[in-house]
């Protein structure tokens, strides 16, 4: 059985190759530490993540990124309304083989990798996006009857564009609920984009290295599973859950008078791995109440909605989580 001493020595060995690929990252990706945070915390606990923000951001040049210094191998999608399920997954062909015989041969998919760009993902029918369930939360795909099992691992990062609405579908809650975080992708500031324009406007540009492995990171998927978790954290994580459902009788006025429906169970299991991730990354041994504070609205944004009447009056869920938080945890938390 391993020791804890064991454990604290392969929680801080993790820590330094985290430091450095977040390093290797920021040669290609300035600015948005946040954002590579959070999409980091994303492959470290196995799940998946919906990146939202304007063209021209840097999402697709983070998902390259990463999969470089990640050492996965990377696949990219360009969902288009006419984009079909198999475009994606796969199909079998009749091929003749030189004795005359004919026999079906399977091609795979873009699917099959280990890590998915799922580009503009609201763009794609619900009959493609629904392509995607089984692949993102069984982690393989069945094809003519047959399961077939994708890569180890496997993560799918999809983008949005939050603004152009036309022509778009929106994403079911089932499948938004298959994503372990959102990730806001915001304009920089004066002085980081000042940086990128310098950056990337030369006659080179910065290359990322690569600093892990695909079975270095699933091990860092189970080591991120072992990290203790204190009873204050695990209580902290079902108050904030389970008082952004409307229906909860100790859920705070704000969300039974806007909220129309709140998180599921899945909500409080993606903050037990993201809090954990989010101390990792910041070079602790154990999490913190204020890990779940800076986790809570990219968990849980996407896992709830306002009402109709609280969208009228200007109500956007971040206000609505930030008080939540706050209520739970006594302190002010950020919006």
């Amino acid at each position: 059985m391993p020791q804890p001493e064991d454990l604290v020595s392969e929680i801080e060995a993790l820590g330094g190759q985290l430091a450095a690929a977040k390093a290797s990252i920021s040669k290609r990706l300035i600015g948005q530490e946040s954002v590579v945070d959070l999409t980091l915390a994303s492959l470290l606990c196995g799940g998946h993540a919906l990146l939202i923000g304007l063209p021209g951001l840097g999402k697709t040049r983070l998902v390259e990124t990463l999969s470089t210094v990640m050492g996965l191998e990377g696949s990219r999608v360009q969902f288009t309304p006419d984009l079909m399920p198999a475009d994606i997954l796969g199909s079998e062909v009749l091929e003749k083989k030189k004795g005359g015989e004919r026999e079906f041969r399977f091609i795979e998919g873009p699917i099959f990798c280990q890590l998915l760009m799922a580009d503009e993902i609201n763009r794609a029918s619900p009959r493609t996006q629904s392509a995607l369930l089984q692949a993102m939360q069984e982690k393989k795909v069945t094809i003519a009857g047959e399961e077939r099992p994708l890569g180890a691992p496997f993560h799918v990062l999809a983008t949005q564009n939050p603004i152009e609405q036309e022509g778009t579908y929106p994403l079911p809650e089932a499948q938004l609920d298959r994503f372990l975080v959102q990730i806001d992708v915001d304009y920089p500031d004066r002085d980081t984009e000042r940086a990128i324009i310098l950056a990337t406007t030369g006659v080179e540009e910065a290359e990322a290295e690569a600093v892990f492995t695909a079975e270095e990171l699933l091990a860092a998927q189970r080591l991120l599973r072992r990290m203790p978790v204190g009873d204050a954290v695990v209580e902290m994580i079902l108050d904030l859950v389970r008082a952004c459902r409307p229906d909860d009788p100790d859920a705070p006025e704000v969300v039974r008078e806007n909220v129309a429906w709140g998180p599921g169970p899945r909500a409080a299991q993606a903050l037990m791995l993201t809090v954990r991730a989010e101390a990792l990354l910041n070079g602790r041994l154990v999490p913190s109440p204020e890990d779940v504070l800076r986790m809570a609205r990219p968990v849980l944004s996407h896992r709830m909605a306002l009402s109709f009447a609280a969208r009228a009056r200007g109500l956007e869920l971040s206000q609505v989580i930030a008080e939540v938080a706050e209520r739970v945890s006594g302190t002010e938390a950020a919006a």
